[in-house]
């Protein structure tokens, strides 16, 4: 496939939007080199069978598409790849969200607006559902983790994702607020970018 047929496919987090600084950043930045129109973002839904099956049944994935998925979409972006055998970037990927989104059932305010959204208890056992306790082909994967995570253990990632291509980040934080710093190496894996030097 040739890199005009390549795609980046944003998946936000738990209560997150296609206005995420890292999904803003992202697409600035494919702007910046010309690839803007190949980069999607959209607005997931609260139920994780609902969201797996929207990137399904919109955008046909192909291996030489990325999926880049942050904290909970990069859960969903894992399952995906398992299944299309597309690329995934993983930015500090929910692990066991069924257990850590338990306490989590009920009504929700999103990150970027004052709109609201309910998360059902039903919606723990669609996450059970979608799990990949194995990845196979691990250099589909390049895994972003910092240690400095206050919500999901960096160990626990580097654990599921072993063999994968890794950034192991000594400190940062969950949402990634240094992501500038290294976003061109997610282009670079999703082969819109030359490998530089540095």
């Amino acid at each position: 496939m040739s890199i005009t047929n390549r795609r980046v496919i944003y998946l936000h987090g738990f209560r997150s939007s296609p206005q995420s600084a890292k999904a803003l950043w992202l697409h600035a930045r494919m702007q910046e080199i010309g690839h803007a129109v190949r980069f999607v973002c959209p607005q997931l839904p609260a139920s994780p069978r609902e969201a797996v099956y929207l990137i399904k049944s919109q955008y046909d994935l192909q291996p030489d598409d990325t999926l880049v998925g942050s904290s909970l979409g990069g859960f969903y972006a894992t399952h995906l790849a398992e299944n299309f055998g597309c690329r995934a970037v993983l930015l500090n990927p929910a692990i066991y969200p069924a257990r850590d989104l338990k306490s989590y059932v009920g009504t929700h305010k999103m990150y970027h607006s004052e709109a609201s959204f309910e998360f059902r208890s039903e919606y723990l056992q669609e996450l059970r559902d979608l799990e990949v306790p194995v990845i196979t082909f691990t250099q589909r994967y390049f895994l972003v983790s910092a240690k400095g995570d206050e919500l999901i253990d960096w160990r626990d990632m580097v654990k599921l994702y072993a063999g994968a291509k890794l950034l192991l980040l000594e400190r940062s934080d969950h949402g990634l607020s240094d992501f500038a710093d290294y976003g061109d190496e997610v282009l670079q894996f999703a082969g819109l970018m030359a490998v530089t030097g540095h």
